[in-house]
């Protein structure tokens, strides 16, 4: 195995860890930001890096597309192409390729589908997905596998995640191994605790740097998304990080690192500051609502990103008001900024043996809701 993962300290299951890869280091718990298609939506590569995030992450199946693996890989590799010099994770593909729905057909070698861009036609196999990977040089490769839809049946989601591991294990054997670069396996099973642990046992059984739980967040509720959680986590090992796909709100975080995940990725940061939707530490604000015209307080008075600590509510209102580009950068910064922010504190508090104590200031000031200006 190639990476290196120092686990550093831990307070009852949540761990604070370390994270050695070919392009830098990576402090855990972590959240990566997306970087979907070459870039941060709305940022500029070193406004990413001052929020304080340490990796990122790009996906095959959008670079496949466009511009092309090939080409990413002659102008250098991704970390060169997008300039981000740190460590990159790639989703596999799986999840985009799946919801492709009526434009994909499924066989037990892999997936073809048609191009949702112009109608071309593609070819992706956990071969494939792994050696496009390789191209664009990406630090963690995922597994190619298939997300599971829900709601769901045991039978089907039986079927699917059975599928994955098959594909798991011929990815594992396509991937080349070099000094600070990994492949994580991917745990499916949906809410069924037996096919998740069936799926651990296999991909554990295999061999690989580190370990995600997909299928997670797609509609199941918090609730039950914590209990597959709490069965899942055993079955781990306790030496690979952990990574739990496409999640989620700040709570989804807080109470899936106290259950002993050390990775994290999300859309909903960077969709936010697209769409007035900025996260703060007593919830959720949309700037678009004309509460905040005349409001000259900061979105969040203990926020130092640069949207907090120069402007008000009232200016950030105005220019979504008139879909200004300077509205979405300012609050995708701002949030991404209060991710890691939150990243920050969970890893201060593990050190400090003090987690219990942070979580229940986290959930009471978020409780409160966003205050009147007084």
């Amino acid at each position: 195995m190639s990476l290196s993962f120092e686990l550093i300290g831990t307070d009852g299951l949540a761990r604070r860890g370390r994270l050695t890869t070919a392009h830098g280091t990576v402090e855990t718990p972590a959240f990566m930001p997306l970087g979907t298609g070459g870039t941060v939506k709305a940022m500029m590569p070193q406004s990413v890096r001052e929020t304080g995030a340490e990796i990122i992450l790009g996906n095959t199946f959008h670079l496949m597309l466009q511009p092309g693996a090939e080409r990413v890989a002659a102008m250098g590799g991704l970390h060169k192409f997008m300039d981000w010099p740190g460590p990159i994770l790639t989703d596999s593909g799986g999840f985009q390729v799946m919801s492709l729905k009526e434009l994909r057909k499924l066989d037990r070698d892999g997936v073809t589908f048609r191009s949702p861009r112009d109608g071309s036609q593609h070819r992706l196999t956990p071969e494939r997905s792994i050696e496009i990977q390789h191209l664009l040089d990406t630090d963690i490769t995922m597994s190619f596998d298939e997300c599971t839809a829900w709601p769901v049946d045991e039978a089907t989601a039986a079927q699917s995640m059975r599928l994955s591991m098959l594909w798991a294990e011929r990815g594992r054997r396509a991937f080349a191994e070099r000094p600070g670069y990994g492949l994580f396996g991917i745990v499916q099973g949906s809410v069924f605790p037996a096919l998740r642990a069936e799926s651990a046992k296999i991909l554990t059984d295999i061999g690989f740097d580190g370990y995600a739980v997909g299928g997670l967040a797609v509609g199941e509720g918090q609730e039950m998304m914590f209990k597959t959680l709490d069965t899942t986590m055993p079955t781990l090992p306790i030496d690979k990080p952990r990574y739990l796909m496409g999640v989620g709100r700040p709570a989804d975080i807080v109470g899936a690192v106290r259950r002993g995940i050390d990775m994290f990725d999300c859309v909903l940061p960077t969709r936010g500051g697209r769409t007035a939707q900025a996260f703060t530490r007593r919830g959720e604000l949309n700037l678009r609502n004309a509460r905040h015209r005349d409001d000259p307080r900061p979105i969040d008075e203990r926020c130092t990103c640069p949207a907090c600590h120069k402007h008000s509510r009232a200016y950030l209102h105005h220019l979504i008001r008139s879909e200004e580009i300077l509205g979405a950068m300012l609050l995708t910064w701002h949030n991404l900024h209060y991710y890691q922010d939150i990243m920050r504190g969970l890893r201060g508090a593990i050190e400090g043996n003090s987690l219990c104590h942070w979580i229940a200031a986290f959930e009471k000031e978020l409780s409160q809701g966003d205050l009147p200006e007084i």
